[in-house]
């Protein structure tokens, strides 16, 4: 019971509140696109893969993203397009949508370019009132039943790409859609999809001819929420295999490693351990995520 309310209160507060509303995985920095469209084709070459991720495995109800993800670089007209599939779901909330990126791609000096990119996002925003019941321990009929709306939304970022390094930034969510849903009494609530502003960057720096070090960071912004970042380093040895470490500020640390086959496809796991009040409550506060991703690299 304890555990079920514990979820209830936390998906409201995303749903109603101002709290991070769109999922952020501990592998941002492998599939980019999904927080900044300018990054769209930057490497020029296509990419397709998927992700899921799973949190707080011991709380029924507990929040769960799957995606599935492709980009590609059209070299003729200089664009980069990309795209997400993705099923979001916590306890009765679930956002299920499609998200297209396209990026024009200004090539620069020393294979640098720099890159303008735009979002489109259709949306299905679904609220299960039985499992709100559920949770309560409730057997009021008002709350029985689903609701469930769509809703666009668009986004755009800018990004900077050096062979060794690239820097962008971006926001999403820029219309702020409204939803309105029904409460335990039957009256209509008003919830609002919220601007997300993002900033990320990451470094390559060549230790000797078969160690790569990658410095990575990303920050989201959310008015009238609590500033979000995470960065840390990985390691990569020969473009074989990866290890990495990270923190997630006020939240986890998150251990990762990968491993690519034949470089063009790669694995990738990555554990968050929860250092913060969650903790407390709920035993087996980890979070696990797993990717994968196949490049088409020209021999």
């Amino acid at each position: 019971m304890k555990k079920n309310l514990l979820t209830c209160v936390l998906l409201l507060s995303v749903l109603f509140g101002a709290a991070q509303q769109l999922p952020v995985f501990s592998l941002y920095d492998l599939h980019p696109t999904m927080h900044n469209p300018a990054t769209a084709g930057v490497k020029g070459y296509a990419s397709i893969g998927g992700a899921f991720r799973s949190q707080w495995s011991s709380v029924s109800g507990a929040p769960q993203t799957t995606i599935v993800f492709g980009n590609t670089y059209l070299p003729k007209v200089h664009l980069g397009l990309g795209g997400y599939l993705y099923n979001d779901v916590t306890g009765p909330t679930r956002r299920t949508g499609l998200q297209m990126a396209y990026s024009y791609i200004i090539r620069m000096q020393n294979e640098a370019s720099f890159s303008l990119g735009i979002e489109g996002r259709l949306q299905q925003y679904s609220l299960d009132h039985s499992k709100i019941q559920q949770a309560l321990s409730s057997n009021d009929p008002v709350l029985a039943g689903k609701e469930s709306q769509f809703r666009g939304d668009a986004g755009f970022g800018v990004a900077y790409t050096h062979p060794r390094f690239q820097i962008g930034a971006s926001v999403s969510q820029l219309i702020q859609s409204k939803l309105r849903f029904t409460d335990a009494n039957g009256a209509p609530v008003e919830a609002r999809n919220y601007r997300h502003f993002f900033a990320h960057g990451y470094y390559d720096w060549k230790v000797d001819e078969v160690t790569d070090i990658y410095p990575n960071f990303l920050a989201v912004y959310l008015p009238n929420a609590p500033f979000e970042f995470q960065g840390g380093v990985r390691v990569e040895h020969n473009h074989l295999f990866w290890y990495g470490l990270s923190l997630r500020a006020r939240q986890s640390w998150m251990g990762s490693v990968g491993v690519r086959i034949k470089k063009k496809f790669n694995v990738g796991y990555s554990i968050d351990l929860y250092r913060n009040p969650v903790s407390v409550f709920i035993n087996g506060s980890s979070a696990h995520e797993i990717m994968l991703r196949y490049d088409f690299l020209k021999k």
